[in-house]
Protein backbone atom coordinates (compact mmCIF):
# COMPACT_ATOMS: atom_id res chain seq x y z
CA UNK A 1 0.00 0.00 0.00
CA UNK A 2 2.98 2.11 0.64
CA UNK A 3 4.09 1.70 -2.82
CA UNK A 4 1.62 4.66 -4.93
CA UNK A 5 2.68 7.02 -1.86
CA UNK A 6 6.35 6.61 -3.10
CA UNK A 7 5.45 6.68 -6.48
CA UNK A 8 3.50 10.21 -5.76
CA UNK A 9 6.92 11.67 -4.09
CA UNK A 10 9.01 10.67 -7.37
CA UNK A 11 6.89 12.14 -9.86
CA UNK A 12 6.14 15.30 -7.91
CA UNK A 13 9.78 16.11 -6.16
CA UNK A 14 10.73 19.13 -8.60
CA UNK A 15 7.20 20.94 -6.97
CA UNK A 16 8.18 19.26 -3.34
CA UNK A 17 11.86 21.20 -4.22
CA UNK A 18 10.11 23.90 -5.74
CA UNK A 19 8.80 24.65 -2.63
CA UNK A 20 11.31 24.44 -0.21
CA UNK A 21 13.31 26.91 -2.65
CA UNK A 22 10.23 29.74 -1.91
CA UNK A 23 10.73 29.02 2.01
CA UNK A 24 14.68 29.14 1.79
CA UNK A 25 14.37 32.41 0.42
CA UNK A 26 12.73 33.99 3.27
CA UNK A 27 15.70 35.28 5.32
CA UNK A 28 13.83 34.35 8.75
CA UNK A 29 17.15 34.92 10.53
CA UNK A 30 15.66 35.06 14.43
CA UNK A 31 18.77 36.10 15.93
CA UNK A 32 18.41 39.69 14.46
CA UNK A 33 14.79 41.40 15.91
CA UNK A 34 14.74 43.77 12.99
CA UNK A 35 14.40 40.37 10.53
CA UNK A 36 11.16 39.10 13.15
CA UNK A 37 9.08 40.19 10.41
CA UNK A 38 10.17 37.55 8.07
CA UNK A 39 9.44 35.28 10.74
CA UNK A 40 6.03 36.25 10.75
CA UNK A 41 5.82 36.33 6.96
CA UNK A 42 7.60 32.54 6.94
CA UNK A 43 4.48 31.31 9.83
CA UNK A 44 2.03 32.91 7.92
CA UNK A 45 3.08 30.82 4.69
CA UNK A 46 3.48 27.68 6.91
CA UNK A 47 -0.13 27.89 8.35
CA UNK A 48 -1.56 29.08 4.73
CA UNK A 49 -0.24 26.29 2.99
CA UNK A 50 -1.68 23.55 6.13
CA UNK A 51 -4.95 25.61 5.91
CA UNK A 52 -4.86 24.70 1.77
CA UNK A 53 -4.96 20.79 2.39
CA UNK A 54 -7.70 20.97 5.19
CA UNK A 55 -6.20 21.49 8.29
CA UNK A 56 -7.37 24.30 11.13
CA UNK A 57 -4.69 26.38 12.48
CA UNK A 58 -4.23 29.25 14.95
CA UNK A 59 -1.43 31.26 15.48
CA UNK A 60 -0.87 31.20 18.79
CA UNK A 61 0.60 34.28 20.82
CA UNK A 62 3.37 33.55 22.87
CA UNK A 63 3.88 37.10 24.43
CA UNK A 64 6.60 39.59 24.52
CA UNK A 65 10.21 39.15 24.79
CA UNK A 66 12.57 42.42 26.60
CA UNK A 67 16.09 42.76 24.43
CA UNK A 68 19.09 43.83 25.68
CA UNK A 69 18.63 47.32 25.05
CA UNK A 70 15.87 47.24 27.64
CA UNK A 71 13.12 47.31 24.49
CA UNK A 72 10.11 44.47 24.76
CA UNK A 73 8.89 43.65 21.46
CA UNK A 74 6.26 40.74 20.71
CA UNK A 75 7.52 37.54 19.88
CA UNK A 76 6.58 35.66 16.59
CA UNK A 77 3.86 33.33 16.89
CA UNK A 78 3.54 29.72 17.46
CA UNK A 79 1.63 27.48 14.49
CA UNK A 80 -0.40 25.20 16.52
CA UNK A 81 -2.25 22.74 13.20
CA UNK A 82 -4.01 19.97 13.01
CA UNK A 83 -6.08 17.90 10.62
CA UNK A 84 -9.53 15.96 10.98
CA UNK A 85 -9.11 13.09 13.69
CA UNK A 86 -10.40 9.72 14.10
CA UNK A 87 -11.12 8.80 18.03
CA UNK A 88 -9.93 5.18 17.34
CA UNK A 89 -6.23 6.19 15.90
CA UNK A 90 -2.94 7.11 17.38
CA UNK A 91 -2.15 10.84 17.06
CA UNK A 92 1.02 12.16 16.67
CA UNK A 93 2.37 15.47 17.01
CA UNK A 94 5.46 17.04 14.77
CA UNK A 95 7.39 19.84 16.10
CA UNK A 96 9.64 21.96 13.98
CA UNK A 97 11.05 25.85 13.31
CA UNK A 98 11.37 27.68 10.09
CA UNK A 99 13.74 30.12 11.94
CA UNK A 100 17.09 30.14 10.49
CA UNK A 101 20.38 30.95 11.41
CA UNK A 102 22.35 34.12 9.91
CA UNK A 103 23.78 34.09 6.75
CA UNK A 104 25.99 36.16 4.08
CA UNK A 105 27.49 35.14 0.56
CA UNK A 106 31.06 37.18 2.00
CA UNK A 107 30.77 34.77 4.60
CA UNK A 108 32.32 32.02 2.83
CA UNK A 109 29.11 30.83 0.32
CA UNK A 110 29.62 29.39 -2.75
CA UNK A 111 25.94 30.16 -3.60
CA UNK A 112 23.53 32.87 -2.35
CA UNK A 113 22.38 31.60 1.04
CA UNK A 114 18.44 32.60 0.22
CA UNK A 115 18.72 30.94 -3.49
CA UNK A 116 18.26 27.74 -3.22
CA UNK A 117 20.65 26.16 -5.44
CA UNK A 118 21.10 22.75 -6.75
CA UNK A 119 24.62 21.47 -7.35
CA UNK A 120 25.66 18.06 -7.88
CA UNK A 121 22.33 16.79 -6.06
CA UNK A 122 22.84 18.83 -3.66
CA UNK A 123 20.02 21.69 -2.27
CA UNK A 124 22.20 24.29 -0.83
CA UNK A 125 20.92 27.87 1.31
CA UNK A 126 19.93 28.38 4.44
CA UNK A 127 17.36 26.31 6.34
CA UNK A 128 17.59 23.62 3.77
CA UNK A 129 18.52 21.10 6.33
CA UNK A 130 18.10 23.09 9.48
CA UNK A 131 14.70 23.10 9.42
CA UNK A 132 12.88 24.19 6.63
CA UNK A 133 13.58 21.29 4.53
CA UNK A 134 12.42 18.72 7.14
CA UNK A 135 9.37 20.93 7.91
CA UNK A 136 7.97 20.64 4.17
CA UNK A 137 8.74 16.76 4.17
CA UNK A 138 5.98 16.17 7.11
CA UNK A 139 3.75 18.39 5.16
CA UNK A 140 4.27 17.14 1.96
CA UNK A 141 4.29 13.13 3.34
CA UNK A 142 0.64 14.51 5.08
CA UNK A 143 0.04 15.99 1.53
CA UNK A 144 1.13 12.81 -0.64
CA UNK A 145 -1.61 10.56 1.69
CA UNK A 146 -4.16 13.22 0.61
CA UNK A 147 -3.46 12.98 -3.05
CA UNK A 148 -3.47 9.70 -3.60
CA UNK A 149 -6.57 9.58 -2.15
CA UNK A 150 -5.54 7.58 0.79
CA UNK A 151 -6.48 8.14 4.66
CA UNK A 152 -4.20 9.34 6.90
CA UNK A 153 -2.86 6.21 9.28
CA UNK A 154 -2.73 8.26 12.25
CA UNK A 155 -3.93 11.87 13.52
CA UNK A 156 -1.34 14.47 12.65
CA UNK A 157 -0.97 17.83 14.86
CA UNK A 158 1.62 20.27 13.63
CA UNK A 159 3.41 22.60 16.27
CA UNK A 160 5.90 24.66 14.29
CA UNK A 161 7.92 28.03 15.98
CA UNK A 162 10.13 30.68 14.42
CA UNK A 163 12.49 31.41 17.56
CA UNK A 164 13.98 27.86 17.66
CA UNK A 165 17.89 29.07 16.88
CA UNK A 166 17.95 31.76 20.12
CA UNK A 167 16.29 29.46 22.29
CA UNK A 168 12.38 29.06 21.71
CA UNK A 169 11.18 31.72 23.90
CA UNK A 170 7.59 31.46 24.54
CA UNK A 171 7.34 27.69 23.96
CA UNK A 172 7.57 26.22 27.08
CA UNK A 173 5.14 28.37 28.48
CA UNK A 174 2.80 27.50 25.73
CA UNK A 175 3.36 24.17 26.12
CA UNK A 176 2.70 24.70 29.43
CA UNK A 177 -0.66 26.42 28.93
CA UNK A 178 -1.95 23.83 26.71
CA UNK A 179 -0.70 20.82 27.72
CA UNK A 180 -4.61 20.16 28.67
CA UNK A 181 -5.83 21.10 25.73
CA UNK A 182 -3.76 20.56 22.67
CA UNK A 183 -1.71 17.98 23.70
CA UNK A 184 -3.96 16.24 25.81
CA UNK A 185 -5.22 13.78 22.80
CA UNK A 186 -1.31 13.52 21.85
CA UNK A 187 0.40 10.00 22.08
CA UNK A 188 3.48 10.99 20.50
CA UNK A 189 6.19 13.81 19.39
CA UNK A 190 8.50 13.50 17.09
CA UNK A 191 11.15 16.19 15.87
CA UNK A 192 13.08 16.11 12.88
CA UNK A 193 15.94 19.23 13.76
CA UNK A 194 18.93 17.19 13.31
CA UNK A 195 20.79 15.06 11.26
CA UNK A 196 22.81 11.75 10.52
CA UNK A 197 25.89 10.66 12.16
CA UNK A 198 27.63 9.10 9.16
CA UNK A 199 25.69 8.24 5.43
CA UNK A 200 23.39 5.51 7.50
CA UNK A 201 19.81 6.67 8.21
CA UNK A 202 19.89 6.75 12.16
CA UNK A 203 17.16 7.36 14.78
CA UNK A 204 18.16 10.01 17.47
CA UNK A 205 17.73 9.08 21.49
CA UNK A 206 19.85 12.11 22.95
CA UNK A 207 20.73 15.59 23.02
CA UNK A 208 23.05 17.83 24.90
CA UNK A 209 22.00 21.43 26.92
CA UNK A 210 23.23 24.65 26.37
CA UNK A 211 23.86 27.77 28.10
CA UNK A 212 25.43 31.11 26.04
CA UNK A 213 27.70 33.71 27.97
CA UNK A 214 28.12 37.51 27.25
CA UNK A 215 31.44 38.34 28.75
CA UNK A 216 31.31 42.18 28.73
CA UNK A 217 34.36 44.38 29.75
CA UNK A 218 33.98 48.11 30.00
CA UNK A 219 36.68 50.33 30.31
CA UNK A 220 37.79 54.14 29.34
CA UNK A 221 35.31 56.72 28.28
CA UNK A 222 35.82 56.40 24.40
CA UNK A 223 38.42 54.43 22.42
CA UNK A 224 42.02 55.54 22.48
CA UNK A 225 44.96 55.89 20.46
CA UNK A 226 47.46 52.98 21.09
CA UNK A 227 50.10 55.08 20.02
CA UNK A 228 49.20 57.54 22.84
CA UNK A 229 48.13 55.32 25.62
CA UNK A 230 49.23 51.78 24.91
CA UNK A 231 51.12 50.36 27.81
CA UNK A 232 49.81 52.98 30.21
CA UNK A 233 45.78 51.65 30.91
CA UNK A 234 44.28 48.26 31.29
CA UNK A 235 43.04 47.22 28.06
CA UNK A 236 39.45 45.68 28.01
CA UNK A 237 40.80 43.19 25.32
CA UNK A 238 43.45 41.93 27.13
CA UNK A 239 41.45 41.46 29.88
CA UNK A 240 38.76 39.61 27.99
CA UNK A 241 41.14 37.65 26.69
CA UNK A 242 43.13 36.51 29.74
CA UNK A 243 39.38 35.68 30.89
CA UNK A 244 38.39 33.77 27.53
CA UNK A 245 41.68 31.89 27.68
CA UNK A 246 40.79 30.58 31.46
CA UNK A 247 37.61 28.76 29.96
CA UNK A 248 39.02 25.68 28.04
CA UNK A 249 42.91 23.94 27.79
CA UNK A 250 43.75 23.41 23.66
CA UNK A 251 43.44 19.61 24.23
CA UNK A 252 39.23 20.57 25.20
CA UNK A 253 39.01 20.25 28.45
CA UNK A 254 37.14 22.82 30.32
CA UNK A 255 38.79 24.60 32.79
CA UNK A 256 36.03 26.15 35.33
CA UNK A 257 36.10 24.46 38.35
CA UNK A 258 32.79 21.69 39.21
CA UNK A 259 31.30 22.38 35.89
CA UNK A 260 32.02 18.70 34.75
CA UNK A 261 31.36 17.17 38.58
CA UNK A 262 27.78 16.13 37.83
CA UNK A 263 28.09 14.47 34.29
CA UNK A 264 26.37 10.83 34.24
CA UNK A 265 28.97 8.11 34.31
CA UNK A 266 29.54 5.87 31.25
CA UNK A 267 28.19 2.58 31.17
CA UNK A 268 29.34 -0.73 29.49
CA UNK A 269 25.81 -0.89 27.55
CA UNK A 270 26.26 2.47 26.97
CA UNK A 271 29.51 2.37 25.49
CA UNK A 272 28.42 -0.41 22.94
CA UNK A 273 26.54 1.69 21.22
CA UNK A 274 29.04 3.32 19.75
CA UNK A 275 31.10 0.36 18.82
CA UNK A 276 28.05 -0.09 16.54
CA UNK A 277 28.24 3.30 14.73
CA UNK A 278 30.13 3.08 11.45
CA UNK A 279 31.53 6.41 11.60
CA UNK A 280 34.52 7.20 9.72
CA UNK A 281 37.45 9.21 11.31
CA UNK A 282 39.05 10.09 7.63
CA UNK A 283 35.72 10.90 5.82
CA UNK A 284 34.68 13.15 9.36
CA UNK A 285 37.97 14.83 9.01
CA UNK A 286 37.24 15.89 5.31
CA UNK A 287 33.78 16.76 6.47
CA UNK A 288 34.87 19.21 9.18
CA UNK A 289 37.77 20.17 7.07
CA UNK A 290 40.31 19.43 9.88
CA UNK A 291 43.68 17.61 10.04
CA UNK A 292 42.94 15.72 13.23
CA UNK A 293 40.60 15.39 16.01
CA UNK A 294 41.54 15.82 19.59
CA UNK A 295 40.67 12.07 20.45
CA UNK A 296 42.16 8.78 18.79
CA UNK A 297 39.32 6.80 18.30
CA UNK A 298 35.66 6.50 16.77
CA UNK A 299 34.43 6.06 20.49
CA UNK A 300 36.09 8.60 21.86
CA UNK A 301 35.28 11.27 19.19
CA UNK A 302 31.28 10.55 19.43
CA UNK A 303 31.61 10.63 23.14
CA UNK A 304 32.91 14.03 22.94
CA UNK A 305 30.39 15.02 20.90
CA UNK A 306 27.53 13.62 22.27
CA UNK A 307 27.72 13.00 25.72
CA UNK A 308 30.47 14.72 27.23
CA UNK A 309 30.25 18.69 27.71
CA UNK A 310 32.30 20.81 25.52
CA UNK A 311 32.98 24.89 25.48
CA UNK A 312 33.37 26.88 22.21
CA UNK A 313 34.29 30.58 22.23
CA UNK A 314 32.59 32.34 19.53
CA UNK A 315 33.45 35.85 18.98
CA UNK A 316 34.52 39.32 20.61
CA UNK A 317 31.84 42.02 19.95
CA UNK A 318 32.99 45.73 20.09
CA UNK A 319 36.84 45.22 18.52
CA UNK A 320 38.15 46.06 14.91
CA UNK A 321 37.28 43.17 12.84
CA UNK A 322 37.36 44.51 9.20
CA UNK A 323 40.00 44.64 6.31
CA UNK A 324 43.08 46.54 6.81
CA UNK A 325 44.45 48.15 9.95
CA UNK A 326 43.20 50.34 12.83
CA UNK A 327 45.37 51.09 15.87
CA UNK A 328 42.70 51.46 18.28
CA UNK A 329 42.08 50.67 22.08
CA UNK A 330 38.43 49.26 21.91
CA UNK A 331 36.39 51.29 25.14
CA UNK A 332 33.79 48.04 24.88
CA UNK A 333 34.35 44.89 24.22
CA UNK A 334 31.94 41.57 24.54
CA UNK A 335 33.17 37.41 24.61
CA UNK A 336 30.64 35.19 23.66
CA UNK A 337 31.14 31.38 24.16
CA UNK A 338 28.51 28.25 24.76
CA UNK A 339 29.03 25.71 26.75
CA UNK A 340 27.35 22.52 25.84
CA UNK A 341 25.60 20.26 28.62
CA UNK A 342 24.99 16.45 29.29
CA UNK A 343 22.75 14.53 31.38
CA UNK A 344 22.51 15.67 35.22
CA UNK A 345 24.11 18.86 34.57
CA UNK A 346 21.77 21.48 35.13
CA UNK A 347 22.05 25.13 33.49
CA UNK A 348 21.23 27.33 36.50
CA UNK A 349 24.33 25.56 38.61
CA UNK A 350 26.41 25.68 34.97
CA UNK A 351 25.55 28.86 34.97
CA UNK A 352 26.54 29.89 38.58
CA UNK A 353 29.69 28.37 38.75
CA UNK A 354 30.77 29.82 35.18
CA UNK A 355 30.11 33.27 36.56
CA UNK A 356 32.08 32.78 39.76
CA UNK A 357 35.19 31.17 38.14
CA UNK A 358 35.20 34.48 35.79
CA UNK A 359 34.79 36.80 38.66
CA UNK A 360 37.42 34.83 40.32
CA UNK A 361 39.90 34.96 37.26
CA UNK A 362 39.05 38.92 37.21
CA UNK A 363 39.94 39.74 40.52
CA UNK A 364 43.56 38.41 39.68
CA UNK A 365 44.14 41.17 37.15
CA UNK A 366 43.51 44.05 39.36
CA UNK A 367 41.92 45.74 36.80
CA UNK A 368 40.09 48.86 37.10
CA UNK A 369 37.57 47.90 34.47
CA UNK A 370 33.68 47.07 35.07
CA UNK A 371 33.25 43.09 34.26
CA UNK A 372 29.68 41.72 32.93
CA UNK A 373 28.56 38.13 33.35
CA UNK A 374 25.34 37.10 30.96
CA UNK A 375 23.86 34.10 30.86
CA UNK A 376 21.24 33.10 28.17
CA UNK A 377 19.28 30.38 26.71
CA UNK A 378 20.00 27.71 29.70
CA UNK A 379 18.63 24.52 27.66
CA UNK A 380 18.28 21.37 29.73
CA UNK A 381 19.97 17.96 28.06
CA UNK A 382 17.78 15.22 26.78
CA UNK A 383 17.39 11.46 26.95
CA UNK A 384 14.74 9.19 25.22
CA UNK A 385 14.08 5.42 26.02
CA UNK A 386 15.19 3.28 23.12
CA UNK A 387 12.06 0.98 23.96
CA UNK A 388 9.46 3.02 23.38
CA UNK A 389 6.98 1.80 20.39
CA UNK A 390 8.23 5.33 18.57
CA UNK A 391 11.56 4.05 18.23
CA UNK A 392 9.95 0.58 16.77
CA UNK A 393 8.03 2.14 14.53
CA UNK A 394 11.03 4.54 13.44
CA UNK A 395 13.25 1.39 12.90
CA UNK A 396 10.94 -0.34 10.96
CA UNK A 397 10.10 2.73 8.40
CA UNK A 398 13.82 3.23 8.11
CA UNK A 399 14.26 -0.35 7.21
CA UNK A 400 11.31 -0.30 4.84
CA UNK A 401 12.60 2.60 3.04
CA UNK A 402 16.34 2.54 3.05
CA UNK A 403 16.72 -1.39 3.61
CA UNK A 404 19.24 -1.19 6.86
CA UNK A 405 19.11 -1.10 10.31
CA UNK A 406 19.25 2.51 11.81
CA UNK A 407 21.80 3.76 13.75
CA UNK A 408 21.34 4.75 17.51
CA UNK A 409 22.85 7.92 17.80
CA UNK A 410 22.95 10.93 19.95
CA UNK A 411 23.13 14.78 19.17
CA UNK A 412 25.81 17.33 19.90
CA UNK A 413 23.91 20.36 19.28
CA UNK A 414 20.57 21.36 21.28
CA UNK A 415 17.13 21.09 20.75
CA UNK A 416 15.76 22.51 23.68
CA UNK A 417 12.19 21.71 23.35
CA UNK A 418 12.77 17.96 23.50
CA UNK A 419 13.69 18.00 27.15
CA UNK A 420 10.59 20.69 27.24
CA UNK A 421 7.94 18.59 25.74
CA UNK A 422 9.20 15.21 27.94
CA UNK A 423 8.80 17.11 30.50
CA UNK A 424 5.51 18.80 30.73
CA UNK A 425 3.32 16.93 28.86
CA UNK A 426 4.82 13.42 29.62
CA UNK A 427 4.62 11.98 25.99
CA UNK A 428 6.85 9.90 24.40
CA UNK A 429 9.27 12.20 22.14
CA UNK A 430 11.21 10.77 19.47
CA UNK A 431 13.92 12.61 17.18
CA UNK A 432 13.87 11.55 13.74
CA UNK A 433 16.69 12.95 11.00
CA UNK A 434 16.44 13.28 7.61
CA UNK A 435 19.54 15.36 7.13
CA UNK A 436 22.69 14.28 6.15
CA UNK A 437 26.12 14.62 8.39
CA UNK A 438 27.59 16.44 5.85
CA UNK A 439 24.91 19.08 5.73
CA UNK A 440 26.78 21.92 7.60
CA UNK A 441 23.82 22.96 9.49
CA UNK A 442 24.51 27.23 10.93
CA UNK A 443 27.72 27.12 8.94
CA UNK A 444 28.33 28.37 5.46
CA UNK A 445 26.80 25.92 2.50
CA UNK A 446 24.31 24.46 3.89
CA UNK A 447 21.99 22.23 1.89
CA UNK A 448 20.27 19.35 1.91
CA UNK A 449 20.65 16.54 -0.72
CA UNK A 450 17.91 15.91 -3.25
CA UNK A 451 17.98 12.10 -2.26
CA UNK A 452 17.49 12.48 1.23
CA UNK A 453 14.52 15.04 1.16
CA UNK A 454 12.76 13.23 -1.14
CA UNK A 455 13.81 9.84 0.07
CA UNK A 456 13.38 11.58 4.11
CA UNK A 457 9.37 12.63 2.95
CA UNK A 458 9.20 8.82 2.07
CA UNK A 459 10.10 7.94 5.05
CA UNK A 460 7.86 10.15 6.91
CA UNK A 461 4.83 8.72 4.80
CA UNK A 462 6.15 4.89 5.74
CA UNK A 463 6.78 6.35 9.84
CA UNK A 464 2.73 6.93 10.10
CA UNK A 465 2.14 3.67 8.46
CA UNK A 466 4.64 1.49 11.01
CA UNK A 467 3.25 3.52 13.81
CA UNK A 468 -0.60 2.78 13.10
CA UNK A 469 0.33 -0.73 13.28
CA UNK A 470 2.04 -1.11 16.55
CA UNK A 471 -0.58 -2.99 19.17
Amino acid sequence: MLEPLFQYIDEHQNKFIQRLQQWVAIPSDSGDPAKWFEIQKMLDITAEKIRQMGGSVELADVGAHQLPSGETIPLPPVVLAEFVKDPLKATICIYGHVDVQPARKEDGWKTDPFNLTEINGNLYGRGASDNKGPVLAWIHAVETYQATQQDLPVNVKFIIEGMEEVGSHGLLELTKKRNDSFFADVDYIVISDNVWATKTPALTYGTRGSSYFFVEVVGPKKDLHSGVCGGSIHEPMSDLIALLGSLVHHTGKILIPGVCDDVAPLSTDERKLYENITFDLEDMKSVAGVKHFLQDTKEEVLMARWRYPSLSIHGIQGAFAEPGTKTVIPKQVTGKFSLRQVPNMKPPDVEKKVEQHLQQVFSRLNSPNRLKVTATVGAKPWVANLKDPQYIAGRRAIIKVFGVEPELIREGSTIPIAHDFQEVTGKSVMMFPIGGHDDGEHSENEKISRYNFIEGTKLFVAYFHELSQLQ
